[in-house]
């Protein structure tokens, strides 16, 4: 049985050593180690995760087995993308991070993040929650297209000194 909670401070190591896992495993093929390296540690440090733990604009679920981390969901309120063509949404939601672990693929556990992250922010009062997706991950890109999530542009994400193409979606709320 899994077990969908909010996440607190003292869950910040787990969670930098989950989320740098979950991003290896779908990602790592695609850079250099010095890249990768770098990535990990600007944004999948314990500092960064403490950080964003004590930011009350920032919420953290994770979904366990067993105290074992499984999938996590990071969202930023009043998070955007300044190169989203306008309309920009006016009170915006940054769906920032949502991994599983690649042995639960199909189970559920995105559709539960995702579900948390939209209520979240509805309870907010968010008009509208943003993500971005590398523009090779095809699986991601239709999960979120059932979810009600439109490509709405373009933008880059820096891996080290690596730029992918990732595509921008939005799903209107309220």
């Amino acid at each position: 049985m899994t077990d969908l909670r909010r996440a607190i401070p003292a869950d910040a190591a787990a969670l930098a050593a989950f989320a740098g896992k979950a991003f290896d495993a779908a990602f790592a093929h695609l850079y250099p180690p010095a890249d990768l390296a770098q990535f990990h540690a600007e944004s999948r440090s314990v500092g960064k995760y403490a950080a964003a733990l004590a930011d009350p604009d920032t919420r953290v679920a994770l979904v366990e087995d067993g105290g074992e981390i499984l999938a996590y969901a990071l969202i930023i309120m009043g998070g955007h993308f300044p190169d989203r063509p306008a309309p920009q949404p006016q009170r915006p939601v940054l769906l920032s991070q949502l991994y599983c672990a690649g042995h639960t693929t199909s189970q559920g556990l995105g559709a539960r993040l995702l579900d948390w992250s939209v209520s979240e922010a509805e309870g907010w009062g968010a008009d509208a929650i943003q993500l971005s997706v590398y523009s090779g991950n095809h699986g991601a890109q239709a999960f979120y297209r059932r979810h009600g999530f439109t490509h709405v542009g373009d933008t880059h994400f820096w891996v080290g000194q690596t730029c992918d193409d990732e595509f921008l979606y939005e799903r209107a709320l309220g």
